[in-house]
């Protein structure tokens, strides 16, 4: 069975050291992860879920970074997981549409600080959510996608794999059956991020909550449906149309997909970046009049569209999921960062007539590449009739164009340092960074 072949390669990563190329992409997540959280922690539904288990804080060795305070693992998995999505800053494995780090580094750090362990161990079991998940997700899509959001349901299988293998790793039976459990846990509908709702930043931190207990309840023997994922009525069947399994395994412990993630550049939603990205390489190479644009036309694929189609964003929310809101305030302000979704910018004259010159065109080409290519093209018809045309291939952040590490770094000090200080943020980044040298305790993350 496919959760035997996961468990097996779990119990031989558990058994050696990480390469040290792999090793340094578990960090460059862990840091992106903390680059997410930090901003998250304003935004809902961050102070809802703090008031919500007020009477749970203070208990507990699992801190809740940036707010002073611990909680058990898996109430800290579940407010740390969704206040990582909040900002939507947080990162991408492309090929399975999934956020991997809320789920799997959520659930990862509240079981290692519970137990104790090393940055090394913390490190692998990030690696190993990350190998596991993401093939499961591979596999599923892309009609997966059509309904389901893949960060709630993938990403049960990431939190479930990091505590597993940080409680027993050489035991293959708690893997087994930490992933079973998982399984028939793993919910979130695509319709709870088409609307003004709290509810998509709480598939991460669902996720994120199932990890931990389908992990300890494993490790103390709680037994789940092997065969749930290829089972007749199993995770497969139910929320797939013919997956194709192979890909759960392949080439697992000898390629590692934790190399090949995407980092946000921009904070809003991953479908829109090839757009920002063209036009962005636009405002650089033209000094465009924005009062002489006639008409913009963005191409990208058909999902982008579903997803992003919105011409009339009201909340912030809305408006990181509009395609025409996010593009036009690239060309106008350079960028699309978190003062993009400030009220001023949401009601910005100049913004809005642009968007009411934006025209969406699903193209056939680039919709049949989707998951593996997430491509855009911006043409701009001036009012003299002459073009602006530029393609993205890929977006920047994306393995064929990733941050390097100084822009995962800039993007930590941006993102944290208004929330920890800079001091704090400062020292953080240097200790992640030497992570598999340090103990997690010595974060001393309850102190920011």
């Amino acid at each position: 069975m496919i959760i035997d072949q996961l468990a097996d390669y779990s119990q031989s990563e558990s058994a050696r050291p990480l390469p040290a190329e792999v090793t340094h992409h578990a960090k460059r997540a862990l840091i992106d992860w903390f680059a997410a959280l930090f901003p998250g922690i304003a935004l809902a539904p961050g102070p809802q879920l703090m008031r919500t288990h007020a009477d749970e804080l203070g208990h507990g060795k699992s801190s809740l970074p940036g707010q002073r305070t611990t909680a058990f693992a898996a109430t800290a998995a579940w407010i740390n997981g969704s206040i990582s999505h909040a900002a939507e800053f947080d990162d991408i494995f492309r090929d399975a549409v999934y956020h991997p780090g809320c789920p799997t580094i959520g659930a990862a750090l509240a079981v290692a600080e519970e137990r104790g362990s090393s940055g090394a161990d913390l490190l692998k079991a990030i690696t190993i959510g990350y190998e596991i998940s993401t093939r499961i997700g591979v596999a599923v899509q892309p009609s997966h996608y059509r309904f389901f959001h893949t960060t709630g349901t993938i990403g049960c299988f990431g939190g479930a794999a990091a505590t597993a293998a940080l409680l027993d790793g050489s035991n293959p039976d708690v893997m087994r059956h930490a992933l079973a459990t998982a399984a028939t846990f793993a919910s979130g509908l695509q319709q709870a991020f088409r609307s003004d709702a709290m509810t998509k930043c709480l598939h991460a931190g669902h996720a994120a909550w199932v990890g931990v207990n389908a992990g300890k309840g494993a490790a103390q023997g709680v037994t789940g449906a092997l065969d749930i994922l290829e089972g007749a009525a199993g995770f497969g069947a139910a929320l797939s149309v013919n997956p194709n399994w192979a890909e759960a395994t392949r080439d697992l412990g000898t390629r590692y997909n934790i190399q090949v993630i995407t980092q946000k550049n921009h904070g809003c939603c991953g479908h829109t970046f090839a757009a920002i990205d063209a036009m962005l390489d636009i405002r650089q190479g033209h000094a465009l009049d924005p009062a002489q644009i006639a008409s913009i036309r963005i191409d990208t694929y058909q999902t982008a569209l579903d997803v992003t189609g919105n011409f009339e964003p009201r909340t912030a929310f809305e408006a990181k999921f509009s395609l025409p809101y996010v593009v036009a305030h690239a060309l106008l302000y350079g960028a699309v960062r978190l003062n993009a979704f400030e009220p001023l910018r949401l009601q910005d004259a100049g913004i809005r007539a642009l968007m009411a010159k934006t025209k969406l065109v699903a193209d056939p080409r680039l919709s049949a590449g989707f998951p593996a290519l997430r491509a855009a093209r911006i043409v701009i018809t001036l009012r003299d009739g002459s073009l602006v045309e530029q393609y993205a291939p890929c977006r920047k952040g994306d393995p064929e164009a990733p941050l390097s590490d100084a822009d995962i770094n800039d993007k930590f000090t941006e993102l944290a340092t208004p929330v920890i200080g800079a001091e704090a943020a400062a020292r953080l980044l240097a200790q992640l960074w030497q992570m598999e040298r340090l103990q997690v305790a010595d974060l001393r993350l309850t102190s920011l």
